[in-house]
């Protein structure tokens, strides 16, 4: 997996007037991230906190815990009798639906976290379809903020 570019902007400074005194010149530290499609604005890490941040929902990942929900029912209630039928009735690819199954195995407190926005920032889809500890506690730990 292929860390997101940053861009970073602009030194810590004092404003400094032009010479013609009329204008003002003010130099913000920001860094720019792409997460989601979307660019975000990131304060550098000494700054003191100026807002809460904002619960950061991960659509993303909501979508693929509530396919995998549905998947896992569907499978449960036997309306399709193998992950292979499910697969060619949803029109995707089979391991991509096993790997997206395999998030009903994430714990309680890792999926509240994940609905709600307060999951660690570097956690995404590509992460959780990775290998993951079966064990709540070690997938709380491993995946704490």
């Amino acid at each position: 997996m292929t860390k997101t570019p940053t861009i970073k902007l602009g030194p810590i400074g004092r404003p400094k007037l032009s010479r013609d005194g009329r204008t003002m010149v003010v130099s913000i530290p920001i860094s720019l991230r792409r997460q989601g499609g979307r660019k975000r604005v990131v304060t550098p890490a000494n700054a003191p906190a100026w807002a809460p941040p904002p619960a950061r929902i991960d659509n993303t990942l909501v979508k693929a815990l509530v396919r995998a929900h549905r998947w896992r029912a569907m499978l449960e209630s036997n309306s399709f009798a193998s992950v292979r039928d499910l697969a060619k009735a949803e029109k995707i690819n089979e391991s991509y639906l096993g790997r997206v199954l395999r998030l009903t195995l994430l714990s309680p407190t890792l999926t509240e976290a994940i609905l709600n926005g307060g999951h660690p920032e570097d956690l995404d889809l590509a992460r959780l379809s990775k290998s993951i500890p079966i064990d709540w506690n070690e997938q709380d730990a491993m995946f704490r903020k």
